[in-house]
């Protein structure tokens, strides 16, 4: 099981493959804003519980079990943007909201999350419902 700092990792080199095709340590670095001898360090241990295969001065290629990791860290993460913004969530918070809290969450919470996203998009109405509630607490907290 990987840890919240390889997940972040492992995430952001799914994400620049599936981009660009290929991941370099210096994108990696600037889009986690780490140095990039982190960057290498971190490659080394992902290479080391086989997440990614590394070579020196070659670069590396995320393993079978890589791709099915980062495949499931994109979607918690993009899940939990669409249930932050189900919920009324100014856009402006969402990211960084996501970033606090994805990797507390088991993944029963994400399977459960998955069915509330689900139940209020299949019947808008529902939405529009909360959005009553939301600006009624709103006006008794002003």
């Amino acid at each position: 099981m990987p840890t919240p700092s390889m997940e972040d990792y492992i995430e952001q080199i799914y994400l620049l493959i599936e981009k660009k095709g290929f991941a370099r340590v210096s994108d990696i670095a600037e889009n986690l804003s780490v140095h990039p001898s982190s960057v290498t360090k971190m490659v080394q241990k992902l290479d080391k519980d086989n997440y990614l295969t590394y070579e020196k001065y070659r670069g590396f290629s995320l393993t079978s079990k890589g791709k099915k990791v980062g495949q499931r860290l994109v979607y918690r993460h993009e899940l939990l943007e669409q249930f932050l913004r189900v919920i009324g969530v100014k856009e402006e918070s969402i990211y960084e909201d996501v970033e606090g809290i994805e990797h507390h969450l088991s993944w029963e919470s994400i399977d459960r999350i998955v069915d509330l996203v689900q139940y209020f998009e299949e019947d808008e109405k529902r939405i529009e419902e909360l959005r009553k509630i939301q600006l009624k607490n709103e006006e008794h907290q002003q």
